[in-house]
């Protein structure tokens, strides 16, 4: 066997995965720089803004961008277990607005039968949720059930879930949310503006969004499920994967963790707007390719995500505090975007295709049990015995 043909050593790890082991075959600054550029980004902005501003680099302001970045960082952990499908979900940011336009409808009053009704907070949070996973679910029955492509089944979903939030507000924005306390509906703007263990709401909320996640991802036969049938979908059906089951189940999430950034947004506001959200379906796809996932499905994972929602909003956050133009803002944005998709492209080029994809793009052939025996695959089916 020749240098070039010897294999990694493989590691083993807490749930009997295999992969290679850490600079096994030789250390590669390139290919470390290239899988933690997530990482090693985040801490160039963080370093070069700390320098240029005084302010940026304190606990204030780092809660405080941290409060921004919650509702990047919820939404795009909702848009990664599509992508990790192979799909795309185009509605949440008008999930995102629509969720925020029922909360502040429902603040206002419901009249039924000549008397006028105020739910209670937990009322307002529990159905502005329901109305993202039912959004979320009819995405999944186009694209699952009835074979409509992602993009043009969420495109359209798009402007049909912000149609009905501007004909329900009539283009305008619901903007007292604060609640009467002789109404009994109070407590809205907690989500914005209160803390817990002294960090805000919805850092505290994008924390356990992420956790959940993450054990639903690695711990779960769901999890396993989802890898498989991004990574190879026909593969995945033929060793018993239900693929349209996790299909809709995927778009069902990515409305539900909508919806709750449409709430934290909306708190953080004070107002909830038929247009708020805008193109933020975009700054979510932009997360989670930064943070390494494959647009064709099968490879990322939370950690990833989480630092690329982290890296947008502190460059965001950071060009306002230097007080550099919004239209540069935009340009700079784009520009890290760009150059991460181009990372992912070089990164993933000519890599065979796997059945299972893979939980990060530093796994490589781990061996993991198919979601069904030997036995009960279908006759002539090759169970899929490892994913990379």
């Amino acid at each position: 066997m020749t240098i070039s043909e010897r294999k990694p050593t493989m590691t083993t790890n807490a749930t009997g995965q295999r992969r290679p082991a850490l600079f096994s075959d030789g250390f590669d600054l390139g290919r470390l720089l290239l899988q933690g550029r997530a990482f090693f980004a985040l801490i160039a902005i963080i370093v070069v803004f700390s320098v240029l501003s005084p302010n940026y680099l304190t606990v204030s302001n780092l809660l405080t961008m941290s409060s921004h970045v919650a509702v990047y960082a919820i939404l795009a952990v909702g848009m990664l277990l599509v992508i990790l499908n192979g799909g795309i979900d185009l509605s949440v940011g008008s999930t995102l607005g629509f969720s925020g336009v029922i909360a502040g409808f429902l603040m206002q009053g419901v009249p039924i039968g000549g008397v006028t009704l105020y739910p209670s907070l937990w009322v307002v949070v529990v159905l502005s949720c329901g109305m993202g996973a039912f959004i979320g679910l009819i995405n999944g029955v186009l694209v699952a059930r009835f074979r409509v492509a992602p993009f043009v089944a969420t495109l359209g979903m798009l402007y049909v879930v912000r149609g009905v939030g501007l004909l329900m507000t009539n283009g305008l924005t619901y903007n007292n949310l604060a609640g009467d306390p002789a109404l009994g509906n109070t407590g809205f703007d907690w989500l914005g503006f209160n803390r817990l263990f002294g960090l805000p709401i919805g850092v505290l909320v994008m924390i356990i969004v992420g956790i959940v996640v993450s054990l639903l991802l690695n711990r779960t036969v769901f999890g396993r499920w989802l890898y498989a049938s991004g990574g190879n979908e026909r593969a995945a059906e033929l060793s018993g994967v239900p693929v349209k089951r996790v299909k809709v189940r995927v778009y069902v999430l990515s409305g539900l963790f909508a919806a709750i950034a449409g709430l934290i947004l909306s708190s953080e506001l004070t107002s909830a707007s038929p247009t708020a959200g805008n193109s933020y379906e975009l700054t979510a796809i932009a997360a989670v390719v930064i943070g390494g996932a494959a647009l064709s499905g099968g490879i990322g994972n939370v950690r990833g995500t989480l630092l690329g929602a982290f890296v947008i909003g502190f460059l965001s956050d950071g060009l306002v505090i230097i007080g550099v133009s919004s239209y540069w803002q935009t340009v700079f944005t784009g520009a890290v975007i760009v150059l991460a998709v181009l990372l992912n492209s070089v990164q993933y080029t000519g890599k065979p295709r796997r059945s299972g994809g893979g939980r990060s793009d530093d796994q490589s052939t781990p061996t993991t049990p198919s979601p069904t025996s030997d036995a009960q695959a279908p006759a002539g089916a090759v169970p899929e015995k490892t994913r990379g």
